[in-house]
């Protein structure tokens, strides 16, 4: 693929044809400058099988305002449309259409709202809000979808992961199992969500981050090709890398060759000054390893090395290993606690992959229509009343109990607020049965989550750096209660409308049930 090529595939034109042959009904019918309100929110957590998320960590904002500020229609991407025909040979797109997407055409004429990156949220939630004429609101619906959901996807595995390694230091390996230049957003994605440093080299250094890596078993195996052996590769690579020096030692065998001859080199740094960052441990049984590699690293002296974890870690295998050394390191005379706080975790295709559900179940759904100068609420009816999206214009509030935690987020009518309401009534999203009551006593903190980012193409929010967005995570992870944050058999977070939106929905579901009957 050439640039003008890329280009195209990456640009205005990085859209399903659906979003296309819509905007081009909407324009015939005179339906396209109508302005209309669209939501993007997920359905359910993911669901890895054998476990689930209790969460979700927002993520790929910053991305997709990126796009939003360079996709425009080129005339190259204009003459594409033109020549794409029906069954028939009929043009698709007729010319009117195209000179409107190319002249007129632009998404600095839509407002955009949405939860900040690295915040804590919840199914049927809005993430983001867009407002504007009908036909360009449908155009970014599927770059919206793309850049969101899988970078949220990646953000949630990474904080899962953290949280099971008791947050010791994360490294983002992934680069090579991911799904084609998917790995970039992938991995600053995982940075966001819980991951210290990537071995991606382009995205690390763009993020501000140095990246991190070892060396290869190909490294050992070249030397033993020529004759020479498994030390003299750890001392060629301590030579190239003396303050660096993080060395592999499964390649031959970890306990009688790897260790041994890593501490023999280790030694030798010391004796000239230098202090060995640690070994790798990529094979095997990884917790009977960590458990013997940091005895015979104790027994030499070198008590404050690291301890590197690596092959198809997740959340649920270091939560295993952990368990595992709790266990059994007294027995061998190591401290288990002091074995844990030297861990690093080096986690690749199952954090870039979201391995046991690979996918967000993200939508964009229109939520209202204003017709002369009046919103009019739209609703989409399913047979599984969960997946019935929310009507109308709507805040986003999330409270937090007296302890400080956050307890539910509530969607609101846009003129309701619930710091003015004596008793804050929360309505289950789908199951009329289920309701609680707080009086304001019970609640600390009402806090709005949607901000204002995008207003008519100016960029109307201060885009935080990539600290300060792993801050929020943490800040948000602190005040959710643990059972929420549980690998296995998480509590359920509330999420609730309040009373009159909750009529409005059955309102609107009645009253298209009858019209269609």
């Amino acid at each position: 693929m050439n640039g003008v090529q890329q280009k195209t595939a990456e640009g205005i034109l990085f859209t399903d044809q659906y979003q296309l042959s819509m905007a081009q009904l909407y324009f015939r019918l005179g339906l396209h400058e109508k302005t209309v309100q669209f939501d993007h929110f997920f359905r359910d957590y993911p669901d890895y099988g054998y476990h689930r998320a209790g969460y979700c960590i927002n993520a790929g904002l910053a991305w997709l305002l990126d796009w939003l500020q360079t996709a425009r229609f080129q005339a190259t991407d204009i003459n594409y449309l033109r020549s794409q025909t029906d069954r028939t040979g009929v043009p698709i797109f007729d010319d009117s259409f195209l000179t409107w997407l190319q002249n007129e055409f632009t998404f600095e004429r839509l407002t955009l709202r949405a939860i900040p990156e690295g915040r804590v949220v919840h199914p049927h939630v809005p993430l983001s809000v867009v407002q504007g004429p009908l036909a360009i609101a449908q155009i970014l619906e599927t770059s919206l979808l793309n850049h969101l959901n899988y970078q949220t996807l990646i953000a949630t595995k990474a904080a899962r992961i953290r949280e099971s390694g008791e947050g010791q230091l994360l490294l983002e390996f992934g680069l090579r199992r991911a799904h084609s230049t998917g790995a970039n957003a992938g991995a600053r994605a995982a940075l966001i969500g819980g991951a210290d440093f990537s071995s991606n080299v382009g995205v690390s250094h763009v993020l501000g981050l140095p990246p991190k890596g070892t060396h290869a078993h190909s490294m050992v195996q070249v030397f033993m090709a020529l004759g020479m052996g498994e030390l003299d590769a750890f001392r060629a690579y301590a030579d190239v890398y003396p303050d660096d020096c993080l060395l592999l030692v499964d390649t031959i065998d970890t306990l009688e060759s790897g260790l041994p001859h890593a501490i023999t080199v280790f030694e030798e740094l010391r004796r000239k000054g230098h202090q060995p960052v640690g070994i790798r441990l990529d094979s095997g049984d990884l917790a009977y390893l960590s458990i013997q590699a940091a005895k015979m690293l104790n027994q030499a002296g070198f008590t404050d090395t690291s301890i590197v974890l690596s092959n198809d870690l997740d959340e649920l295998i270091i939560w295993q290993i952990l368990t595992q050394i709790n266990q059994e390191a007294t027995r061998f005379g190591v401290d288990p606690a002091q074995l844990r706080r030297r861990l690093v975790y080096g986690v690749g295709t199952r954090l870039i992959t979201s391995h046991g559900s690979p996918s967000l179940g993200g939508v964009y759904k229109l939520v209202a229509v204003c017709d002369n100068g009046t919103w009019i609420p739209a609703i989409k009816i399913s047979e599984n009343p969960g997946k019935t999206p929310n009507p109308g214009h709507k805040h986003v509030w999330r409270l937090y109990d007296g302890r400080g935690n956050a307890t539910a987020d509530l969607l609101s009518l846009d003129d309701e607020d619930p710091s003015q309401m004596e008793v804050i009534v929360l309505q289950h999203v789908s199951d009329h049965t289920k309701r609680r009551e707080l009086n304001q006593a019970e609640v600390k903190e009402i806090e709005p989550l949607l901000v204002d980012v995008w207003d008519e193409g100016k960029l109307v929010y201060n885009l935080p750096s990539l600290e300060a967005i792993r801050e929020r995570r943490q800040q948000d992870l602190n005040r959710l209660d643990t059972g929420v944050k549980r690998i296995m058999n998480p509590h359920i977070y509330h999420v609730s409308l309040t009373p009159r939106l909750w009529d409005l929905k059955q309102h609107l579901i009645e009253s298209t049930r009858n019209q269609s009957g």
